[in-house]
């Protein structure tokens, strides 16, 4: 229809679209949407009542570090020794040390005055004189009491040498030396101490809140001292009790040596 087709009044035009509305334009590419059927009335479910709370006994709880007036804890240490069993043990002697040094040094002085002595014997025995500190130390033994100092202070010289040398014969030596368990009789294996407590300290550094770790391993016992900046102290000693017995475990010693433990918190500064 053109702009200028219907020249009727505006009254008049009102009146025939109040007579005869147009139809709304229906969309055919929109199908019509269904209404969807209501549900069906569900039953709720019965309320079910919650059993009473009941409160966890206090000896089952961990002990807890409170917190004093300065705003530290006052738990500052915690420590714990741990013996081995008997049925630990294997099978395995210590090391034994040659002992070189004090068996040349005593073979080099046996020699020495073992020789001399021994020349002049032959240079008596060719018709010369005896050397003058033989004739010295003769006239000396001969004319000074027992109860002199220089006999005194010459008898507690050989007496001590003589008891070093005899601790030497029936010590075995080696103390550094951890024996390990012997399979078999043709092999013998050893660690040191120092190696084992590297070993030691490395593993106790894996535990969390660990800050510093010392540790000293000896032939009887093994003692570590730790320091904790976090978490309780109760909690991180049972961590490393438990690492450090899987590490000793783990080393293969002959004789399994007893823990010590002792954590605490670091010196405020």
């Amino acid at each position: 229809m053109s702009r200028h087709a219907d020249r009727r009044p505006r009254s008049e035009r009102k009146a025939a679209l109040a007579s005869d509305p147009e139809p709304e334009p229906v969309d055919e590419r929109r199908p019509a949407l269904a209404k969807p059927s209501p549900k069906p009335y569900e039953q709720p479910e019965p309320y079910e009542q919650p059993e009473p709370y009941e409160p966890r006994p206090a000896e089952l709880d961990p002990p807890e570090a409170e917190d004093d007036e300065s705003g530290g804890m006052r738990q500052s240490a915690s420590t714990a020794r741990y013996e081995p069993s008997a049925d630990e043990d294997g099978p395995a002697s210590r090391f034994w040390s040659e002992r070189r040094l004090p068996a040349a040094l005593v073979a080099a002085a046996l020699l020495a005055g073992a020789g001399l002595l021994l020349y002049d014997i032959a240079s008596v025995r060719a018709d010369r004189p005896a050397a003058g500190w033989r004739r010295e130390l003769a006239d000396q033994l001969a004319t000074r009491p027992l109860d002199d100092a220089w006999i005194v202070a010459g008898a507690v010289a050989a007496l001590l040498l003589g008891v070093w040398l005899v601790v030497l014969a029936v010590t075995p030596g080696l103390r550094r030396l951890l024996p390990m368990r012997q399979d078999g009789p043709e092999m013998r294996a050893g660690i040191e101490r120092a190696a084992a407590a590297m070993v030691l300290r490395d593993r106790a550094l894996n535990v969390s809140g660990v800050r510093t770790v010392r540790v000293v391993v000896g032939r009887r016992r093994v003692r570590v001292w730790a320091q904790a900046h976090f978490r309780e102290l109760d909690v991180v000693r049972a961590d490393l009790d438990a690492v450090l017995d899987d590490g000793i475990r783990e080393l293969g010693l002959a004789r399994r040596p007893g823990l010590a433990v002792f954590v605490r918190r670091p010196t405020k500064r």
